[in-house]
């Protein structure tokens, strides 16, 4: 069994090790990659004033090594690496070290902000099931999480620091200025920790320990506590993940408030085409995420402790949450009218007399600052977001289910990918192929499969080791037919689940790609391009940022409450009705 076990751990290493290789050279050849002469980028990036000469550009390949060769340079990027050298930025000409250290020191001061922040609404959500053994809040739940961090980064911005005045809206002097920022990153992020242990906690509080606790009169503060130890040795890691996009996946919000983090210097980076202080910024964000990760499991071992672990104990079921049918119904009566309704409609007729008009009869969802419908945006944008992300979806959930068999290398490239934000793996795709729709569902497919991995290699191991499968190979099923007819159908309609409960994240992580100009470009209705847009008048015509917001809202409320009601109806129809009891006399 040990050895088993350092195979697997050997194999995970293997792969972590080669997709981190990948990474790297992929950022070091992107010059080449992208078909587009990095000379003229920074030429333009060091004197916007000068000529654009032939001349002046092999001047700047010289300077920057590029007439050797990709490979002459990756590999003196990684020989001097090796000593500790970043390498000296095409731009400015200074160190890489120093930036990207300030730029990282900043992030982390800012992910420490916002996950305190996030532990605190996490908190709230977490309590009521504590205190009244209440069922999560669900679908609000998940609507709080779509909140796009961009636009509350925004809306607190103008209410808080332009309108009462009592925050600065932008740069990093002192602890003052990362109170904006870290609500809008908190807020969020403690909405989907909240969700997480909140859906968990019920079926913990139903086990028959609990019963015997409150029976020996033990206070309901330390049941809570055990419970609570109970619930977050398999979310550890989602707490890890959520760490790690509070810290690189802050670029809108970073750049919203000018925040000098990691995130917001790999981006400058990447539109300058400084190629050594991108990689140096990608390079710190995958140790980050790789050191984060490793702490994550260091604290899931603490928590089970050696009992626990030795026995192998897991979560129970998750009770399902209560989801009456009127909530998805209406959610997707909402939904679909509306997209409907604005599908009739043009949206690309620019009426300039009607800039920023008010939502009325002709408008009815107002119109944006070129006099465009929004209504007619909003409905045409759904096929690109909505579409988009359905799309992502289906991809990511069959990679999952194919690395559900093949753990060795899942587990090493997952701890990759967990790693890298959506933002940061769209900025390089965008250098490399150019921003659009395309690039930004590539960005996001890239990095979306590890969570239904995870679940699906789980559930393929659990199926395997069930009784039914053992009887199937004594009367001589083929392994052809049992994966066909018992693995996957087990398998796969529970992965499926999840994956539609990822949807509206995905949706979110493609509107925050959009937002920062690496996704869907002018004059495409998409809904986060639409949020972009609109944010420079969102004081003058909060509706025309207001409409995809909620639509996001309504999504992950519709996702969430559909699975749940789904998942709800095919738990009572596979338990057998109980057997009627006689009412007691008098009854």
């Amino acid at each position: 069994m040990k050895a088993r076990i350092r195979r697997l751990a050997g194999a995970a290493a293997l792969t972590r090790l080669f997709c981190l290789i990948t990474v790297l050279a992929a950022v070091g050849l992107l010059p080449w990659l992208s078909g587009r002469d990095p000379a003229l980028a920074v030429l333009r990036a060091r004197s916007a004033e000068q000529d654009r000469t032939e001349e002046a550009l092999d001047s700047v390949r010289r300077d920057l090594g590029l007439d050797a060769g990709p490979l002459s340079l990756l590999g003196g990027w990684a020989s001097d690496l090796l000593h500790g050298d970043l390498g000296t930025s095409w731009v400015s000409g200074t160190e890489v070290l120093p930036s990207v250290v300030a730029g990282l020191q900043v992030s982390l001061a800012l992910m420490g902000a916002s996950l305190g922040l996030a532990l605190m609404v996490a908190c709230t959500l977490v309590a009521p099931v504590l205190v009244r053994d209440r069922s999560s809040a669900g679908a609000w739940a998940a609507m709080l999480v779509a909140v796009p961090e961009f636009l509350l980064a925004t809306v607190v911005l103008l209410v808080f620091g332009v309108w009462l005045g009592w925050l600065p809206t932008s740069g990093w002097v002192g602890p003052e200025n990362m109170v904006l920022p870290a609500v809008a990153l908190g807020v969020p992020g403690g909405g989907l920790l909240g969700r997480l242990v909140a859906d968990a906690l019920p079926a913990v509080l139903d086990e028959r320990w609990v019963e015997l606790w409150r029976g020996a009169g033990v206070s309901r503060a330390r049941i809570a506590g055990a419970a609570l130890r109970r619930v977050l040795p398999p979310l550890v890691p989602q707490f890890g993940m959520v760490a790690v996009g509070l810290t690189g996946g802050a670029v809108a919000v970073e750049t919203v408030f000018a925040v000098p983090g990691i995130g917001r210097t790999a981006l400058g980076a990447a539109k300058s085409q400084d190629l050594p202080l991108l990689q140096g910024a990608v390079l710190a964000l995958l140790a980050l995420g790789l050191v984060t990760g490793a702490l994550a499991a260091l604290a899931r071992r603490r928590l089970l402790g050696p009992a626990l672990r030795d026995a192998s104990l897991a979560l129970p079921p998750a009770r399902p949450v209560r989801a009456h049918p009127a909530i998805p119904l209406s959610l997707f009566t909402v939904l679909a009218v509306t997209i409907g309704w604005g599908l009739l409609r043009d949206p690309y007729t620019v009426d300039t007399t009607a800039r920023l008009a008010a939502p009325s009869l002709t408008h009815p969802l107002g119109t944006d600052g070129l006099g465009r419908d929004v209504l007619a945006r909003l409905g045409h944008g759904a096929a690109s977001t909505v579409g988009t992300a359905a799309a992502v979806c289906l991809l990511s959930l069959l990679v999952a289910l194919a690395l559900g068999f093949l753990p060795r290398i899942a587990e090493g490239a997952s701890d990759i990918a967990n790693a890298l934000p959506p933002v940061i793996v769209g900025i390089l795709v965008a250098a490399a192929v150019g921003p659009g729709t395309g690039g930004a569902a590539l960005a996001v497919a890239l990095i979306s499969w590890p969570a239904l991995s995870a679940h699906a290699a789980a559930l393929v191991q659990e199926v395997r080791a069930s009784a039914f499968l053992t009887a199937q190979r004594a009367i001589g099923a083929s392994p052809l037919w049992i994966l066909t007819r018992h693995v996957l159908p087990s398998v796969a309609a529970p992965v499926a689940r999840h994956a539609v409960l990822r949807l509206p994240g995905i949706a979110l992580a493609l509107a925050s790609l959009g937002f920062l100009g690496l996704g869907a470009q002018p004059p495409a209705p998409e809904w986060g391009l639409l949020l972009d847009e609109s944010r420079a008048y969102v004081e003058r015509a909060p509706w025309a940022a207001l409409a995809p917001a909620v639509a996001l809202a309504l999504l992950a409320g519709l996702a969430v409450s559909g699975a749940a009601l789904t998942r709800g109806r095919r738990i009572r129809r596979a338990t057998p009705a109980p057997a009627q009891k006689e009412a007691p006399v008098g009854v």
